[in-house]
């Protein structure tokens, strides 16, 4: 790394199903990786590899985000009544926002959702996990993760 250049703090994991998004974003932001991602270099800040592999399961990949802080991102319409998932987000402490319904079908309607609730979900950094948000172009929802769901 050349002198000019500066380490970058990961702040966000884009999951798999979001991968043409994610590469948009990681393009555009050093504080962004995805499973796969080489790395790079934006804005002179050095982005690592990320340590996630294309192919893992939610159960490997969910406590080590949870775990280095990161803030995940990804898609699932019916997020509400995948009980295991949500017990997985509560069980460590994971912080997660789901792009949901027909606004999150392609990758110009996922963009399109994030563009529009960008500030909105940068403030869910500050938020100690584990919680889960529903994202669509118009609002920010919260998920209930009680066990009685």
């Amino acid at each position: 790394m050349s002198p000019r250049v500066k380490s970058a703090t990961v702040r966000f994991y884009i999951d798999a199903d979001l991968l043409g998004l994610a590469r948009i974003l990681a393009d555009l932001r050093s504080d962004v990786t995805f499973p796969g991602d080489p790395g790079g270099i934006i804005f002179k800040r050095q982005r690592p590899p990320c340590p996630i592999l294309p192919g893992a399961l939610d159960v490997d990949w969910l406590p080590e985000t949870a775990r280095r802080q990161w803030l995940v991102i990804t898609r699932d319409r019916n997020i509400q009544q995948h009980t295991r998932e949500i017990a997985a987000v509560r069980d460590h402490g994971a912080r997660m926002v789901v792009l949901a319904g027909a606004d999150a079908r392609g990758k110009f309607e996922q963009l399109e959702v994030v563009m529009c609730r960008w500030r909105d979900i940068e403030k869910c950094l500050d938020e100690p996990g584990p919680f889960i948000y529903q994202a669509s172009r118009t609002r920010l929802t919260q998920v209930n993760l009680s066990e009685t769901h």
